[in-house]
């Protein structure tokens, strides 16, 4: 799945805009690999699908 990040730019952790691919759901949650490098897990409200 792709999503698109609609919350204020964080340095090192999400892009405001920026589309970013799902790994996993997990508990509701999108576990992703942010600016960072690395994967965590991200409340699905702050984004919008963009391919299921």
């Amino acid at each position: 799945m792709k999503i698109r990040f609609k919350g204020k730019t964080s340095f090192l952790m999400m892009t405001h805009g920026k589309v970013y691919d799902v790994i996993s759901i997990e508990k509701g949650w999108y576990r992703i690999v942010d600016d960072s490098g690395d994967d965590y897990l991200y409340p699905p409200e702050v984004f919008d699908i963009v391919e299921e």
